[in-house]
């Protein structure tokens, strides 16, 4: 080899290395949308409750109508993401999101506003999607578990930053302005994905897309186990984490006297144990494999919430609350990456309709939760408990009956570790 093409080969080496990083770093601003959009706000609900004069379960339907549109509208952008490619709806959402998060800063009441949401929810939904079948697109097996791995500890930053940001911008302006940062996060990641996040999914590997087709290939994903008990045992869990944070700024500052800021803080330190649970595994999945590690994070969800029951009813103070809610949601990092990674290997041309069944259940059940939540947590920290409680019991008892035997034990064949062909942006298709 002469040095010329030694040289060369190195600088395509480097062009691919710094290529990669760019595609992960969208990725992953991808992944924080959702999270930003549903928790920016979150410390100033009982402020825009009273701003607006609403009841604390009508402002919560924010939240709600926001995970029901991330969750109607992965359904949308799973199917067609695999049929068109992932840019173009992806950019399609992406726009949808940014415009709809504007018009929530200018809402004169709580109705109008659970509508914007809602629309927000459904264009981060092509977001969400997307983020993971494109992962799904170039990864499988550990490779890819330790993917979503890193993406979970972006999904955790993100609520990390989001309330200490919300409360900032709380104090010095109010509960719009929140809205009209996320909205301004949503469009540079829109001209940031349209400028350089390329084309994962070539024409070749893209299945003709009917909207007849769509229930048959939904209903052929449904009916196997080794997807379904992934998938509504995450969708549980996530619905814990969601009851907390629909739930925990009225507890924690309504009922135990907590600041907005002092609030924001706790839920950082809870976030931060979500990371640090979520990168533990991430280390650990090549040993343990990632059915393992979901079942011991699916497991302590449920305890935790079980104690933090206990804790409520028996009303030991804020501190005992604190600590079982900590622990309940760091494993919660368990789950997150471990259940995609499970859901979706080998899923071929369908791995976007299943990316959306995994991220419509997270959605669903999450915003199902919430109102529950917000009936009475004003003035008892039990409801939010008991609601996490059942939750939890009832994902353990979904991976354990649903799933196959093994399945959620074994650990991911080491096959997989390869990813697959690299994408080259500048010749817009795979090698």
């Amino acid at each position: 080899m002469t040095v010329e093409n030694a040289v060369a080969t190195r600088a395509g080496s480097a062009g691919r290395a710094v290529r990669r990083i760019c595609v992960l770093v969208l990725l992953a601003a991808l992944t924080a949308l959702g999270p930003l959009s549903v928790d920016a706000y979150i410390p100033g609900l009982p402020r825009l409750a009273d701003s607006l004069h609403s009841p604390a379960w009508a402002v919560q339907l924010t939240v709600t109508a926001c995970l029901a549109g991330l969750a109607t509208g992965q359904l949308l952008a799973g199917p067609l993401s695999d049929a068109l490619g992932r840019r173009g709806p992806l950019l399609l959402g992406l726009t949808l999101c940014t415009a709809a998060g504007g018009l929530c800063a200018l809402a004169p009441n709580v109705w109008l506003l659970i509508v914007l949401r809602g629309v927000q929810g459904l264009g981060g939904a092509f977001a969400l999607v997307i983020a993971y079948a494109y992962v799904s697109d170039l990864h499988e097996g550990k490779a890819a578990a330790r993917y979503f791995s890193l993406l979970t500890l972006v999904t955790g930053l993100a609520p990390v930053l989001a309330p200490l940001m919300g409360a900032r911008i709380l104090d010095a302006w109010s509960w719009r302005a929140v809205f009209v940062t996320v909205a301004a996060f949503s469009a540079l990641v829109l001209v940031a994905c349209a400028g350089a996040l390329p084309e994962s999914r070539p024409p070749r590997l893209r299945p003709r897309w009917e909207w007849r087709g769509t229930g048959s290939v939904y209903g052929s994903l449904l009916r196997d186990r080794t997807l379904t008990g992934p998938v509504l045992a995450n969708a549980l869990t996530f619905a814990v984490m969601f009851a907390y944070i629909s739930g925990s700024p009225f507890i924690l500052q309504n009922l135990y006297g907590l600041s907005p800021q002092q609030y924001s803080l706790v839920f950082a330190v809870n976030a931060f144990g979500l990371v640090a649970a979520a990168a533990a595994g991430g280390s650990l999945v090549g040993r343990l494999g990632a059915g393992l590690l979901l079942r011991a994070g699916v497991t302590g969800t449920a305890v935790a919430s079980v104690v933090l029951l206990v804790f409520a009813v028996a009303g030991l103070g804020l501190w005992p609350i604190l600590a079982a809610l900590f622990v309940a949601i760091a494993h919660v990092g368990l789950v997150l990456p471990n259940a995609p990674a499970l859901a979706l290997r080998h899923r071929g041309a369908n791995a976007g309709a299943a990316a959306a069944l995994l991220g419509c259940g997270q959605f669903l059940f999450g915003g199902l939760a919430a109102p529950l939540v917000g009936l009475t947590t004003a003035h008892s920290a039990v409801p939010m408990a008991t609601v996490m409680a059942v939750l939890g019991l009832a994902a353990s008892t979904v991976l354990i009956t649903v799933t196959p035997a093994g399945t959620a034990g074994s650990p991911i064949r080491t096959s997989g570790d390869r990813p697959h062909e690299e994408v080259h942006h500048d010749h817009g298709h795979r090698h």
